[in-house]
């Protein structure tokens, strides 16, 4: 069984400086904290500048709180991450803002802990995972961007174009899979359905070890679309009976709380296993994977903050923690 702890893409290492001793994958990886730090720039700076002063009282309290719910953290989570900081302070005996700052930091790192997890691929053959999302949050572009990540560890995939609502959403999976060298399943205007049927018994047939089945992009208030994934999920169950393995909801960073919302919907329609959170850069609402952390705790396979084949990685709860507060 394998699971995604890092990214092992010969294209995408960065090679060591001569006389470095810093491998290649830690500079990757350098080099997407880098991206991370500054995608989550203008959350974090709304935060960070609580602690230029030089007094812990009430009033530090009072804007942290104001801080962390204008970047969509959420009340139960700002609650929750005021109590366990105003304890942290009192049991570490600090008295400098930026022993604050450090210790919030920590009280970040420990409650999005429960998101951290691997994507673990292997113990089925195939492992079908099934991604949905609403239009725009780059659902397709994320699909071709995990595409890549299987595919650079050696994996054989399989994609099935189940988008069959959306115009063009065939073809633009079609160039993902050709740009990663995988085969695809399709249909013209065939039922998304159908075409899950078909693609997970060829996975089945040929071998492959992944099959990535793409949904047609809907608002959960959109009660014959959401039908519409059951059915899949119901269809999917023919062709293999353990399957789908994975449930993805790709959710859209810029979107806040209403990312949460989505989630529960989704949720409470598919029986999620994991989220992929895309376009964290430029958003100043970053602090919305706090408030999935508190209500609805579903594993964060991805985190992404841009539209390149590399800004796609593994989520981690401390190097996001040092990131929005960096």
């Amino acid at each position: 069984m394998f699971s995604f702890f890092k990214k092992k893409s010969p294209e995408a290492e960065v090679k060591s400086a001569p006389g470095s001793d810093i491998p290649p994958a830690a500079a990757t990886r350098q080099g997407w904290l880098d991206r991370l730090k500054s995608g989550l720039r203008k959350t974090g700076s709304s935060i960070t500048t609580v602690f230029t002063g030089t007094r812990i009282d009430e009033a530090l309290y009072e804007e942290l709180e104001t801080a962390l719910l204008m970047a969509d953290t959420g009340v139960k989570a700002t609650e929750h991450l005021l109590q366990d900081l105003k304890r942290r302070v009192k049991e570490t005996k600090a008295t400098e803002p930026v022993q604050v700052k450090n210790l919030l930091a920590d009280a970040i790192t420990d409650l999005l802990q429960p998101l951290q997890k691997p994507l673990s691929v292997g113990e089925h053959h195939p492992t079908v995972i099934m991604v949905a999302g609403v239009n725009g949050a780059g659902k397709t572009t994320s699909i071709g961007k995990l595409t890549k990540h299987l595919a650079d560890e050696g994996l054989s995939v399989l994609l099935a174009a189940a988008d069959t609502f959306r115009a063009a959403a065939k073809e633009q999976l079609a160039v993902w899979a050709t740009r990663n060298t995988v085969e695809i399943v399709s249909q013209q205007g065939g039922d998304p359905a159908a075409v899950s049927f078909d693609a997970v018994s060829a996975g089945r047939a040929r071998g492959r070890d992944v099959v990535l089945v793409d949904t047609a992009g809907r608002l959960p208030t959109q009660q014959h679309l959401m039908e519409e994934l059951k059915k899949i999920k119901r269809v999917v169950q023919k062709a293999e009976a353990t399957a789908p393995h994975e449930v993805l909801l790709v959710i859209d960073g810029n979107t806040g709380q209403n990312a949460l919302a989505q989630v529960r919907a989704f949720d409470d329609t598919l029986g999620l296993t994991g989220l992929i959170v895309t376009k964290l850069d430029g958003t100043a609402k970053g602090g919305v994977l706090c408030a999935i952390a508190r209500e609805k705790p579903i594993p964060v396979y991805f985190i992404g903050v841009g539209e390149g084949l590399e800004d796609l990685e593994t989520f981690n709860a401390r190097e996001f923690a040092q990131a929005l507060l960096s």
